[in-house]
Formats: structure tokens, C-alpha cells, sequence
């Protein structure tokens, strides 16, 4: 097989090539996670409502976005095995049936959201702000190929070590959108409506940037030719075995906020929605560091598996936790000291200024949830990185759904401590799941090992 510079960093020392894809997927993820606050930032401006309407609209939309991300993890990990295992015309393969189940998800998502959205967004909650929410998510909807398409693509970059390619498209996406957002909302008057388009116009575009990459410039390793193409229900299936689990993980954490939403407004109504709202994608933004690095070690985990290099596989597991338990600690200090300035910017008109010490106090208390993540995030996107997503999406549902809800609702209701004890459930429910997940992908790789060094004796003594 022949190789380039990518894919010798992808197939050689496990921490270099954390190292080095790690950092843009980290910045990409910024960005994209900067295009969901620089919305917040905007439609502050309109007021609470609208900005408590954003967020019963966001977990949908996390739904719509976490389902390419979890075919983009899919896609990435059956074709780093193949690069792994020395097989490019497989590899070659997958990546057009990758792109194949992006188009026909895009299809099917947009026509279950826009015909299901209302009758959602009743379910959670929102009746109080149901024309701000149907205003802003019918158009997002109707853009599902512009958002969902990007991240699948940009798995198969990741995949062949590509990672300028899987990160400027992103970037053009955040710099458009941060262009038109005050454009359309201001400007032209358009309202939530603005934020909506902005949104949805700059993946579009991206997306039409790798699409020239792929199919006028060509010079990608990977090949998108017709003679590479022969169609394959079992690549379908393995794409799908890693993806499907991947994206369900996104809807158990969407279906999370959607019932902490649903809990904090009983316990404290609208206002306490629009406060997590705002907070909590400051969270998301803290936790970048250990997901990049996590997503950066699907790639890593593949190309170790597919040759048979354990070892590099428990390397891997134990240097994306290390790196990203490292930043992670930094970022929740600076979070915890930065919280009433933090707060600020959510809070500037005067018609939500009485949000700002509430939000500051979500992060001081939030922000813990942060050291929690590398253990949980690393373990999974190793298993994913191997093929065994059904894995990570079971001890996923453990983590952020049973054990975070099951203590959130203890403390906020059956001890009685409201906004303040649903918070530090979920605190607690995460940090016993996500150790709990760190200890499995352990014992999984030390018994392929096991399992290897038995065969080869097995062969040496034959």
C-alpha cells in the first residue's frame, strides 16, 4: 500500500499521531461548538424568551449533528482498520459507501424533523416559546444535508490522517456564520429566523468545498472513483455496527438535556432553562479538549487494531487520558475564576441582564463535570476506534443517562434541593460513570492481548 506523509504519522508512534490530530480536532470542535454560542450570544440580544426557545430547540438539534458525527466515527473507524491492515482498495471502498449513508440519512432526518417537530418540542416543554422554536427550527431542519454531511466527510480525512482537510471546511462555517449572524438578526430584522440562516448557510458551503476536493481537484488518498466502488452490504453493516451506537450516544445526551430541561422547569420554570441553556454549552465548549483528543484516538485505536498492535492500543487509551485530564483541569480553573465575566456575555441586554449571576453560579458548579470527561470520552472512542460501538453506546447510556439522571432527580426532588441538587447529581452520576467506563476499556485490551500472545503460542507450538 502506498503511503503518504499522513499515513505514516496515522500507522506509527500512537502518541505523536495523538498529538498531531488531536489539535485541529480539537480547534474544529471549537468552532463548531463557537457557531452554537455565537447563536446564544445573538439571540440574547432578543430577549429570554428566545433564547430559552433556542434552548429547547438545541437537543434536537445535537440529535440531527451527533447522528453525522456518529457515521463520521463509523466511516473513520472501518477505514482506518483497513489502512491499518495494508488494504486501500478497501479502504477506498468504504469511503464512498461512508458518503452513500451520508446522503440518504440526510433525506430521511429531514423529513422525520420537519414533519415531527412541533409536536417535540410540545413534549418538552417549550409551549411558552412553540413560534420562537418552530420559527428557528424548521429552517435548520430543512438544511439537515449542509449540517449533517460535513462531519461524515470530514471522518474519512480523519481516517488517512487528513486533518487540515476535516478542519478548514469547519472553519469556513464558523467564520460565515459569525459574518451573518448580526446581519440577519439585526440588520435585516430577521429575529431567531437570522440566527436559523446563518446556521445553516455556512456547512452548506463547506460542504461544497470538500465536495470540490473530492470529486474536481482529486488528490486525496482516499479515492471517490467509480472503479473503486463496488457496492458492499457488509461495509454498510460495519460502517453502521460503529455509527448507529455512535449516534444513539448524541440522542441519550440530547434525551438528557431535553429531561433536565423538562426538570428544571418544574422546579424553577422558563428562566432556569434559559440559564442552563447558556451555561451549558460553556460546559460543552470545556469538555473540546477531551473529546478532541478522544476523537483523535478512534483514528489511532483503528489503525492499531487493524495491524494487531495491542500494545499501541493501550498506549493510545492511556495517553489520550493523560492529555486531556491535563487540559481539561486547566480549563475548569480557568472557568471556575472566569465565571461572573463568563456570564456576561449572555447577559448584556437588559432584557435578560438578571440571568448573569445565575449563570455564573452554573459554572462554578458545573465546571467540575468537566474532569470527568477524558476517562469516559477516551474509553469510548477507543471502542468505537475498534469496531465495538455497541460497547461504548451501552456504557455511554450508563454513564450520562442512568446514572446522571437517576442522581440528578434524587437530589433535585427527593432531596428536595431544586436547580442547585439537579446540578450536582449530575456531577456525581458522571464521575462514577465515567470511571466505571475508563476501567472496561482496560480489561477489554488487556484480554486481547491475552488472547493474542495465547494463539501465537499456540502457532510456536504447533
Amino acid at each position: 500500500m502506498e503511503k503518504n506523509e499522513n499515513i505514516e504519522m496515522i500507522t506509527g508512534d500512537p502518541k505523536k499521531a495523538i498529538n498531531k490530530l488531536s489539535a485541529p480536532i480539537i480547534a474544529s470542535m471549537f468552532l463548531i461548538f463557537a457557531n452554537s454560542i455565537i447563536d446564544s450570544i445573538w439571540v440574547a440580544g432578543l430577549g429570554a424568551e428566545p433564547l430559552a426557545a433556542l434552548g429547547y430547540t438545541t437537543p434536537l438539534f445535537l440529535i440531527m449533528v451527533g447522528f453525522g458525527n456518529g457515521l463520521g466515527a463509523g466511516g473513520n473507524s472501518v477505514i482506518s482498520r483497513y489502512i491499518g491492515a495494508e488494504d486501500k482498495h478497501s479502504a477506498n471502498n468504504a469511503a464512498i459507501h461512508n458518503l452513500i449513508l451520508s446522503a440518504v440519512a440526510s433525506i430521511i432526518i429531514t423529513i422525520l424533523f420537519t414533519v415531527f417537530l412541533k409536536p417535540l418540542l410540545i413534549l418538552m416543554g417549550a409551549t411558552s416559546v412553540i413560534d420562537y422554536a418552530m420559527e428557528y427550527g424548521l429552517i435548520i431542519f430543512a438544511w439537515t444535508f449542509g449540517l449533517l454531511m460535513p462531519p461524515i466527510v470530514g471522518g474519512a480525512f480523519r481516517a488517512e490522517g487528513d486533518i487540515k482537510r476535516a478542519t478548514i471546511p469547519i472553519a469556513i462555517a464558523a467564520i460565515i456564520n459569525m459574518i451573518l449572524d448580526p446581519i440577519f438578526i439585526y440588520t435585516f430584522n430577521m429575529g431567531i429566523a437570522g440566527a436559523a440562516w446563518a446556521t445553516a448557510l455556512g456547512p452548506f458551503i463547506s460542504l461544497l468545498v470538500m465536495f470540490y476536493w473530492i470529486f474536481v481537484k482529486k488528490d486525496t488518498y482516499l479515492s471517490y472513483n467509480r472503479k473503486d466502488f463496488h457496492n458492499d452490504l457488509k461495509m454498510y453493516k460495519d460502517i453502521l455496527v460503529v455509527g448507529i451506537p455512535a449516534s444513539l450516544e448524541q440522542l441519550v445526551l440530547s434525551v438528557l438535556t431535553i429531561f433536565v430541561n423538562y426538570m428544571l422547569t418544574i422546579v424553577s420554570g422558563p428562566m432556569a432553562v434559559a440559564v442552563y441553556t447558556a451555561g451549558w454549552r460553556i460546559v460543552n465548549i470545556g469538555m473540546l479538549p477531551a473529546i478532541g483528543v478522544g476523537t483523535a484516538a478512534i483514528s489511532v485505536a483503528g489503525v492499531a487494531f487493524g495491524s494487531r498492535k495491542y500494545e499501541n492500543l493501550r498506549v493510545t487509551a492511556r495517553y489520550a487520558v493523560k492529555v486531556a485530564l491535563i487540559a481539561s483541569i486547566i480549563v475548569c480553573i480557568i472557568l471556575y475564576v472566569f465565571a461572573n465575566q463568563i456570564a456576561f456575555i449572555f447577559s448584556y441586554s437588559e432584557s435578560s441582564a438578571d440571568l448573569a449571576p445565575s449563570i455564573a453560579s452554573f459554572l462554578q458548579i458545573m465546571c467540575m463535570f468537566i474532569l470527568y470527561v477524558p476517562f469516559g470520552a477516551s474509553a469510548g472512542n477507543v471502542f468505537q476506534g475498534v469496531g465495538k460501538g455497541t460497547i461504548s453506546f451501552v456504557l455511554t447510556t450508563f454513564r450520562e443517562f442512568i446514572l446522571v439522571l437517576i442522581f440528578a432527580y434524587l437530589l433535585g426532588f427527593v432531596f428536595n434541593m431544586g436547580e442547585t441538587g439537579i446540578y450536582y447529581g449530575m456531577l456525581l452520576g458522571g464521575g462514577i460513570g465515567s470511571l466505571i467506563c475508563y476501567a472496561c476499556i482496560e480489561l477489554y485490551i488487556n484480554r486481547l492481548i491475552r488472547s493474542r500472545d495465547q494463539q501465537n503460542e499456540a502457532k510456536s507450538s504447533i
